[in-house]
């Protein structure tokens, strides 16, 4: 197992060298904040008609009703 040892430098940092460790450290905290973010939205994301759609289904009319019945059922049935 390496260790990682910190020392001052013996001699100056140039400008391309800072600029280098700067995109190197934004680098890596745009990494971290990505792969540590706890919001995932794919377990809010609503599969299938929800409870607002069942209740506008059951103010229609009856006769309503079964006309959608019987398409529903005419979609399920494979052409012969």
């Amino acid at each position: 197992m390496a260790t990682i040892i910190s020392a001052p430098l013996s001699r100056p940092v140039t400008k391309s060298e800072a600029t280098l460790f700067t995109e190197f450290r934004a680098f890596w905290r745009a990494f971290a904040a990505k792969a540590f973010n706890p919001y995932r939205p794919e377990l809010h994301y609503m599969r299938g008609p929800g409870p607002a759609c069942r209740a506008k289904q059951m103010a229609l009319s009856p006769a309503v009703r079964s006309m959608l019945a019987d398409i529903r059922t005419a979609k399920t049935r494979k052409p012969s």
